[in-house]
């Protein structure tokens, strides 16, 4: 069974909260052991979409320089000698 919750901050730790409708399907209570795998998911493009507004500022050929820094071709490096 697969199920979306958000972390939350309790003590030192990090805390999930198992929703009260899948305890009680998967018949788990207080106390017990449970195995739980991590995978954090990963945003979706459109979550995404107005998180950088610093990047706003920079033209799509300026983030693509600054992108291929290191990674300059046997053809750039030598236009740059």
């Amino acid at each position: 069974m697969e199920v979306k919750t958000i972390t939350r901050k309790w003590g030192n730790s990090i805390a999930v909260v198992i929703p009260k409708e899948i305890a009680e399907h998967q018949n788990i209570h207080e106390d017990e052991e449970i195995l739980i795998i991590i995978m954090k998911s990963k945003p979706k493009a459109g979550v995404l979409f107005g998180k950088f507004p610093e990047l706003k500022k920079f033209s799509t050929q300026r983030l693509k320089d600054e992108a291929r820094k290191g990674w300059e071709s046997d053809r750039d490096r030598e236009k740059w000698q």
